[in-house]
């Protein structure tokens, strides 16, 4: 096979080329390994052959290191809730939390410290002839037989193994009937002979791992986001203590604890809570839009939810109908919920190493008669929550009813100024194609036509889209949903996303808000916020809506160019490049002051894009109500106060 490389990187010359159709291909032969034009040589032709020693073997651990994402999902920093170093710790937790729920150990004690995690659990422990094998040999534990542990998340024997692999230093300790065996590795290498001794200490296993900054550069734990995976197992795991740095998680009352500070003082009625069997589950309704669950699959929450999580929608929409004698829309059902669902499986189904989605296929036909049937119970044993139930669900199904009218005028009016949708420029693949790209799909909101010039320009049209703010959009905080069909401009950005209907049909796996770092640029991204929060509120929790982060300055000297996001970087850019000459600060106004050329470093693999999150979802309402609402002398003075 011999391969012709091409000199410019223009994208229709390479097609040409590749078709054999451009014009230098018909004066063109090879010599000598060199490609000859109209008697020019031009570009070297290499010769790749493909025999027997192209043909590798990995060893299980070096196949984890070089596939990280195959076991870990995203590597990532430390910013993003699902980054792969948030991944290794529940790993490690998920094997305590399994000997918990066969009956051993009632804590688990967690310490993180500049950057390397210990963890010790009161378990059985490992058997002391088998510590090394099972931290570093693939498709090796005790998961596999179902004596031992019944539900459990680990199912494969990588969890371990893969966090070994992807840590500088991975250090096991096994104790077990008054020994203990250690064995120490680097990278997923053992480095020594395991050490045994006697010892005083409870049964159980201690692990403590430093992740590789190689592939994890410049990460940091973020306790915020680590405590509230560990409320997680509380609430699934009752009177299961953790202990993060010395702080306790514990929970009395499963689900209903979850809910309770979900919701705080916000529900409509009685949190609905039962139990029976291998299933629990609890939910109740507020005055948000759209929908918000929690779901677990054998302690472990399922991000992406699932065959469990569907099973349970579905039980309660023929709940409600049987009760009620009705035929309500599942939508209006639905509307405003927020619920919580765990269920244990023998053998759980997951669609990936990471166990986000539930795949098992027959849980329906017995989990959703459970949950109907069990609902219907619950209100025929208290009326009091069915009458408000009942009010919520026709006050959804009125506004559905009148939003038709509004929506359908929207849609002409769209149909009336553009046949697409304006000031969009689509990218090729989405989320949930089966290009398998889907998952880098990203779409820059931006302010103004002027400002997305530059971004437009040097994006990646295959991943990345580009949609245009015409100005402030509205303030739709306390409206009604009717107030998007009303806005063209916000009719626009929801269509462009694709979530009229449903977030399920979520377009891009990133939406990314990218506003000039000036006041109005602000006030434009929390308007953006405000739309999402009122009336999209799963995108942000579940991680989907992002701030683009720009450089403020550039300091350039002939020779050296330094980017800089704020002003302390900027000062130390500039004491090291004030020995070069012609030494220039140039402080960017707006991102339509950035060159294509510039752009594309910022928005390409090393982008800094923060995601937005939200610790409880009850603190919505009271944060909009504060930045976006009337109070619009206590917010004055609380920013006067608090002004740095």
């Amino acid at each position: 096979m011999k391969i012709a490389y091409i000199d410019k990187p223009n994208f229709a010359e390479n097609i040409l080329f590749i078709l054999g159709k451009h014009p230098l291909l018909q004066k063109t032969e090879v010599k000598h390994g060199m490609l000859i034009s109209h008697g020019k040589t031009m570009t070297p032709v290499k010769e790749i052959v493909y025999d027997e020693s192209k043909i590798l073997t990995l060893s299980s651990l070096e196949h984890i290191r070089l596939r990280p994402g195959m076991y870990i999902g995203r590597l990532g920093n430390g910013s993003h809730p699902s980054d792969g170093i948030y991944v290794l710790l529940k790993e490690i937790v998920d094997n305590s939390i399994d000997e918990f729920i066969m009956g051993f150990g009632k804590r688990i004690d967690i310490r993180i410290d500049n950057g390397v995690v210990n963890i010790r659990d009161f378990g059985r422990g490992i058997p002391l002839g088998k510590v090394v094998e099972c931290v570093s040999i693939i498709n090796t534990g005790a998961k596999y037989n179902d004596e031992v542990f019944q539900f459990s998340v680990g199912l494969n024997g990588v969890g371990t193994k893969a966090v070994n692999a992807l840590s500088e230093n991975f250090l096991v300790t096994s104790f077990r009937d008054k020994k203990l065996l250690s064995a120490e590795f680097k990278s997923g290498e053992l480095k020594d002979k395991p050490a045994t001794d006697e010892t005083n200490e409870s049964n159980g296993t201690r692990i403590s791992f430093t992740p590789d900054s190689k592939l994890f550069p410049n990460y940091a734990y973020d306790l915020g986001t680590i405590r509230k995976q560990l409320w997680n197992y509380a609430y699934l795991n009752r009177k299961l203590t953790i202990t993060l740095n010395g702080e306790k998680f514990k929970s009395e009352n499963g689900l209903l604890d979850l809910m309770q500070e979900e919701v705080s003082n916000s529900n409509l009625y009685d949190i609905v809570h039962c139990q029976k069997g291998q299933l629990e589950m609890a939910f109740t309704h507020t005055e948000r839009y759209g929908e918000e669950y929690f779901s677990y699959v054998n302690g472990h929450h399922t991000n992406d939810g699932g065959t469990h999580l569907s099973a349970f929608r579905e039980g309660i929409l023929k709940g409600v109908n049987q009760f009620f004698n009705s035929s309500f829309d599942g939508s209006d059902i639905r509307d405003g919920i927020v619920g919580a669902v765990a269920v244990k499986v023998k053998e759980p189904v997951f669609e990936s190493q990471t166990k986000n989605k539930l795949g098992n296929s027959d849980l329906r036909s017995w989990m959703m008669p459970l949950v109907r049937d069990s609902f219907v119970d619950f209100l025929y044993k208290h009326p009091e929550v069915a009458e408000p139930l009942k009010v919520k669900i026709q006050s959804n199904e009125r506004i559905r009813k009148e939003l038709s009218n509004v929506k359908k005028a929207a849609r002409d009016n769209a149909k009336k100024s553009a046949l697409t949708i304006p000031n969009l420029k689509d990218c090729k693949f989405h989320l949930g194609d089966k290009s398998g790209r889907g998952e880098d799909s990203t779409i820059f909101i931006t302010e103004g036509i002027s400002a997305g010039g530059s971004m437009i320009s040097a994006r990646d049209v295959y991943t990345q889209a580009v949609f245009c703010l015409k100005g402030k959009p509205l303030n739709c905080h306390g409206q009604g949903k009717e107030a998007i069909y009303k806005n063209l401009e916000l009719y626009n950005v929801m269509k462009a996303l694709g979530i009229e209907d449903s977030i399920d049909d979520l377009r891009y796996n990133k939406v990314v808000i990218a506003t000039d770092a000036d006041v109005d640029g602000l006030h434009i991204r929390n308007l953006l916020l405000t739309f999402f929060l009122q009336f999209y509120e799963p995108l942000v929790l579940h991680g989907h809506i992002y701030i683009l982060e720009t450089p403020l300055f550039r300091v350039r000297n002939q020779k050296i160019t330094r980017y800089c996001y704020n002003e302390s970087e900027r000062d130390a850019a500039f004491e090291s490049l004030r020995k070069g000459t012609h030494l220039e600060v140039t402080r960017f106004k707006g991102l339509g002051e950035i060159s294509p050329k510039e752009f594309g470093q910022f928005i390409g693999e090393n982008m800094q894009a923060v995601p937005v999150g939200v610790e409880h979802t009850h603190e919505i309402p009271e944060l909009l109500n504060f930045y976006m609402g009337n109070n619009t002398a206590d917010r004055r003075r609380y920013i006067m106060e608090n002004l740095v």
